[in-house]
């Protein structure tokens, strides 16, 4: 058993005070999936700079695999954060290295030995998903939509992902369960998802698997910094299915990993 997380890795800098720390959709749930016991390998570029070479140091701390974790010349990229009180802002985007990043046939094969293979939105290896699945049919593949609903990869991707993750704002910026995110969720699972799942922040979570809906509760944490609290939440739900365990349990472990998550400042224990 064993998980590629295949996508982005960046840093966040904090500059008003002077924080910073390796992160990336698929580098945050890889980590929280690691520690949880999963071995995972990351499939990314970083940069040939200062940062880049912290980012190899933490991931190997960590150790995780990185056999495909290729450097390239340049700058490794940068997400500007502020906070909004307990809440990170997120500003400039500085993309650095990532803007040619690609993944060729040998990052593919790789990717389809392994048990499941997640990716986010802004990875980039949307194009390895049909690949993947055509080199194992039995490869699982993930992937975190946040909360781009209407995002064009939400259909372009629906034929190959079998646990899809969302996060959800009504029109009137509440985060809640409601008769549209059902329907969102049921028409996913209807067209060939395994299971879909969305999060509501403080308002815990809900899944359909194509039979029952079924509600994540939350749990009470002192909340320092809200990052990494959907990646752990995904690892956490990924660490249940890859262990035999069942969606309310999927949900829970989830719940109890994003809360320890935001605790701290940064999206993992580092």
């Amino acid at each position: 058993m064993k998980v590629a997380a295949i996508g982005d890795n960046c840093i966040d800098v904090y500059e008003k005070i002077g924080k910073k720390y390796p992160t990336g959709n698929i580098v945050d749930t890889g980590v929280n999936l690691q520690r949880l016991g999963i071995p995972v390998s990351i499939i990314s570029t970083t940069g040939s700079d200062e940062n880049g070479n912290w980012m190899k140091e933490a991931l190997l701390k960590e150790h995780l695999e990185l056999s495909h974790f290729k450097t390239a010349e340049g700058a490794t990229a940068i997400t500007y954060m502020d906070m909004n009180g307990l809440d990170r802002v997120h500003g400039d985007y500085i993309e650095g290295v990532l803007e040619t990043m690609i993944f060729d046939e040998e990052d593919i094969r790789f990717a389809a030995e392994h048990t499941l293979v997640h990716s986010a939105l802004w990875g980039k290896a949307e194009d390895t998903l049909p690949k993947i699945k055509e080199l194992n049919k039995n490869v699982l593949i993930s992937f975190d939509y946040a909360d781009r609903l209407t995002h064009e990869l939400v259909e372009s991707t629906l034929p190959f992902v079998d646990y899809g993750f969302y996060s959800y704002h009504n029109e009137n910026n509440s985060s809640e369960r409601d008769s549209f995110i059902e329907n969102f969720l049921k028409d996913k699972v209807d067209r060939g998802m395994k299971v879909a799942v969305v999060t509501f922040g403080e308002k815990g979570s809900l899944a359909y698997d194509g039979k029952h809906f079924f509600d994540g509760k939350i749990y009470k944490a002192k909340i320092v910094n809200t990052v990494g609290a959907g990646d752990s939440f995904i690892a956490g739900f990924l660490y249940g299915i890859l262990t035999g365990q069942d969606i309310e349990s999927c949900l829970d472990t989830g719940a109890k990993l994003a809360a320890d998550i935001v605790s701290v400042f940064e999206p993992w224990v580092m």
